[in-house]
């Protein structure tokens, strides 16, 4: 496949880089993941208004940009290279997303032009205490009476869950077994019944909340038990987003390596002319541009609606994950002694690199996926239905 960007995705990439060197200093990462809040509204509010990430990916007709995912996947790479403090992953991937993938038309109308405009900051909550990623392990039950739908249980992984305005969260019907009986629905943050609580984590500038339903009043998206699919092909689409973040900040630590190897001199020479030094960044850039040629497929597999493009999602996130943290612990070692240490900037990222490797899935998690979905695949090619 031979894959290139066009001018205006570059323009777009470079607009994006300034804003975000900006107003993303490692000092500004810093104060952020130090808040309650851990982000900087007045930035989220530029971010909507001046640069439209907000919207990029919903389409024209409900307030949006109407770009696809290779365009949402360039605000991740560089939101990853930044490591800017802001809820574009929770709001404009993963609630957006769902919601384009769940509601009806009406629903679409009326719910997504608030979060195309950053006005309303959403989330999806599907993980559940005990922190598996299958949707088919949800056991969060929506009871719907007379018209009124209440949902009961608890939900963990939260992204951004301690300050979003409005929940999109998976549920089942009573009595429904595996993926039967899931829905997704929308709880209002301010409802009666919910209770936040926010998590502690390896990585403070991603904030994960736990989250409560006793008796919360919210509204089904889409049909009933129509939710498992929906979900499915939001995760393919998060997951894209994922490989793209980590392909950006896996990038950022290796300028930083090379940089600081350059810098640094040892025995009268600097220490990027030693041979072991130009071997480790050496394997370091095939890291990244394997990162980054797996995240760039992967998204323009889901433009192009293939029908393998969700084994290209995980296989995306396998390879972005396992190259962000190769990547990640080279840098530490290049900066020797001073790379274990609180002031230098590279733990920021280290600790982004661990957390994402885990968040969504491992990479054994997503090669199993992967298995699965290749002999569900080899069955259809020869005709075989496997029961």
């Amino acid at each position: 496949m031979k894959y290139s960007f066009s001018e205006e995705q570059l323009a777009f990439r470079n607009v994006l880089r300034r804003f975000m060197e900006d107003v993303s200093p490692s000092t500004e990462v810093r104060r952020l993941m130090e808040s309650e809040e851990g982000y900087d509204k007045s930035v989220w509010v530029r971010l909507a208004n001046e640069l439209g990430i907000t919207g990029i990916h919903i389409p024209e007709a409900y307030g949006g940009q109407g770009f696809g995912v290779s365009e949402l996947g360039i605000v991740l790479e560089e939101a990853g290279r930044a490591l800017i403090c802001a809820p574009i992953f929770s709001s404009t991937v993963l609630a957006a997303t769902a919601v384009m993938k769940a509601g009806t038309e009406e629903q679409k109308q009326r719910l997504l032009p608030g979060l195309a405009a950053g006005k309303v900051r959403a989330t999806l909550a599907w993980v559940e205490p005990g922190h598996s990623w299958l949707p088919e392990d949800c056991k969060c039950i929506a009871r719907e009476v007379a018209d009124i739908t209440t949902l009961h249980g608890s939900k963990s992984l939260v992204v951004d869950g301690h300050e979003a305005d409005v929940f999109v969260v998976l549920a089942r019907t009573p009595d429904c077994e595996a993926d039967a009986g899931l829905s997704l629905f929308w709880v209002e943050g301010n409802a009666d019944g919910i209770e936040r609580r926010l998590q502690q984590s390896l990585d403070p500038t991603r904030k994960l909340a736990n989250l409560h339903f006793d008796g919360v009043f919210a509204e089904r998206l889409g049909s009933l038990n129509a939710g498992f699919r929906a979900l499915n092909e939001t995760l393919d689409v998060a997951a894209v987003c994922l490989a793209h973040e980590m392909a950006g900040g896996a990038e950022r630590l290796l300028e930083s390596a090379v940089d600081y190897a350059n810098l640094r001199y040892q025995f009268g020479r600097a220490i990027g002319s030693f041979q072991s030094l130009k071997h480790k960044a050496a394997d370091m850039v095939v890291d990244v541009e394997l990162a980054k040629s797996a995240a760039y497929y992967s998204a323009a597999s889901l433009d192009a609606g293939d029908g393998d493009a969700s084994i290209a999602a995980s296989a995306a996130k396998v390879q972005a994950s396992e190259s962000y943290m190769r990547t990640a612990a080279h840098t530490v070692q290049i900066h020797g002694g001073i790379g274990f240490t609180w002031d230098n900037d590279t733990h920021l990222w280290y600790k982004r690199a661990k957390s994402s490797e885990v968040f969504l899935g491992s990479p054994a998690f997503h090669r199993a996926k992967l298995m699965d979905r290749w002999e569900e695949n080899q069955w259809a090619d020869w005709g075989i239905q496997d029961d």
